[in-house]
């Protein structure tokens, strides 16, 4: 329970996470998919973007997007979906201005998730 709370206390909804996934078994299971495919994504989204290649870019935040919202990482989730969007139009600017703040919380999600796991 102590473990869950450290999620809940960083504004991880964990009760839509079981709810979508079941149990707390498939929850951790799902958690640790994500974590491992993190460095990756972030090594992606930052040359998609250097490539300004709208359509890949897209690609990688509905999936960090959909992650999310499973896990009930709810702000990564709304941040996740605004990029998608944008990409999809083909809105570089966009995706230049706010990457810094997509980029922040993905990594605080992570730090969360490797303190969760541990």
């Amino acid at each position: 329970m102590e473990r869950i709370s450290l999620l809940s206390s960083n504004g991880i909804d964990v009760e839509k996470g079981l709810e979508l996934l079941g149990d707390i078994e498939m929850y951790n299971e799902i958690m640790t998919d994500f974590l491992n495919e993190a460095n990756n994504r972030l090594t992606e989204l930052q040359t998609h973007k250097e490539n300004n290649d709208m359509e890949n870019y897209a690609i990688l935040v509905h999936a960090i997007k959909s992650d999310s919202k499973y896990l009930g990482f709810d702000k990564l989730a709304e941040l996740a979906l605004a990029h998608e969007l944008e990409s999809k139009d083909n809105n570089i600017e966009y995706v230049n201005s706010n990457y810094d703040e997509l980029i922040t919380e993905l990594n605080r999600i992570i730090k969360v998730i490797q303190t969760y796991l541990e």
